[in-house]
C-alpha cells in the first residue's frame, strides 16, 4: 500500500474515556521505574521528546534494543500530544514509528518495517472473526498498517502492528467496539483463545505519556504449550498491537519493555 498524505481538515473530537479502559491504564516511563528496576541511567522520564532511549539487557531478561529516535515531521507539523494537534494526529511516517528489533534477533521476513495488508494483520485473529474485522477496518477507513516482526534466541516471537485511521475516533472505536478489549483482549488472537489482564503491570504510577493508553494481557495456564502474551496501544490516531509468543512461556520482563518502548515512540 503507497503512503498517502495526512489528511488535513477538522480533527474529530477524542471520544470519553471507557471505563474498563482504566483498569489497564499505566505510563511507559514509571513503570520503567517501578516494574524494570531503578531506570534512573535510561533517563525516559526526564527526556526531550525527540530522543528515546533503548532499555539495556541486564539479568532480569531486559532486551538489547537500539537507541530509539523519533523521526523527523514535515515542516510545520506538529507532534501528536502537543499544542496545536488538538486531534492528536501522527504526521510521521508509520513505519518508522515502529519499535526496532533488539540485538539478537532473526529478522521476520513477512513483517519487516513496510506496510502490511489488512489481510496480514486479521491473520493473528481466530480464523472465524477475520472476516468481520476487516469489513470493520474498511468501515473505518483504516489509512495503513505497518507491522515488524524478530524471533529472539530463546525461541520467543515477537510481532508489532501500528494500524493508522482517519481519526482518533476511528482508531478508540475500532479497539473498543470490535476488538472489545477490556477485562479479557477481546477478539482472541489465533493462537490465544483466553487471555485476561495481565496483573503484573504497574497501575500505581502517574500517567507520562500524556493522551496514551495501553491494555495488557496474558493467556492463562493451562495453555496449549506455547503462551501468549498480547497489549493494545491506543495513541491519537494510532491503534498498536503487540504481541510475544514462547513455547514453556513468555516472560513478562521482555513484553513489557517492548510495550513500553512503543508507547514511548508513539507518544
Amino acid at each position: 500500500m503507497p503512503p498517502q498524505p495526512p489528511v488535513v481538515g477538522t480533527p474529530a473530537p477524542r471520544p470519553p474515556r471507557r471505563v474498563l479502559r482504566a483498569v489497564a491504564r499505566w505510563t511507559a516511563a514509571a513503570v520503567v521505574f517501578a516494574g524494570l528496576g531503578t531506570g534512573a541511567a535510561y533517563g525516559i522520564g526526564s527526556m526531550e521528546r525527540t530522543d528515546v532511549p533503548g532499555l539495556a539487557t541486564r539479568d532480569d531478561g531486559r532486551w538489547d534494543f537500539p537507541r530509539l529516535s523519533l523521526p523527523a515531521l514535515p515542516a510545520g507539523s506538529p507532534r501528536p500530544f502537543t499544542e496545536g494537534n488538538v486531534g492528536e494526529i501522527h504526521y510521521a511516517d508509520p513505519r518508522e514509528l515502529l519499535l526496532p528489533a533488539p540485538a539478537g534477533a532473526t529478522a521476520d521476513k513477512k513483517l519487516a518495517g513496510g506496510w502490511v495488508s489488512t489481510e496480514q494483520y486479521t491473520s493473528e485473529y481466530a480464523e472465524d472473526r477475520r472476516a468481520v474485522l476487516r469489513l470493520a477496518l474498511r468501515d473505518q477507513a483504516v489509512r495503513h498498517i505497518a507491522a515488524r516482526g524478530w524471533t529472539m534466541p530463546d525461541g520467543t516471537s515477537s510481532r508489532v502492528y501500528l494500524l493508522r485511521f482517519q481519526s482518533v475516533a476511528s482508531a478508540q472505536d475500532f479497539k473498543d467496539m470490535e476488538i472489545g478489549a477490556g477485562t479479557s483482549g477481546g477478539v482472541p488472537l489465533v493462537g490465544a483463545p483466553t487471555t485476561e489482564i495481565d496483573e503484573g503491570w504497574s497501575d500505581s504510577a502517574a500517567e507520562a505519556v500524556a493522551g496514551t493508553t495501553v491494555e495488557p494481557f496474558i493467556e492463562p495456564a493451562p495453555y496449549d504449550g506455547t503462551q501468549t502474551r498480547q497489549a493494545y496501544v491506543v495513541a491519537g490516531d494510532i491503534l498498536a498491537l503487540i504481541v510475544h509468543e514462547k513455547k514453556g512461556g513468555a516472560a513478562a520482563v521482555p513484553f513489557h519493555q517492548t510495550v513500553i518502548l512503543q508507547n514511548q515512540l508513539l507518544g
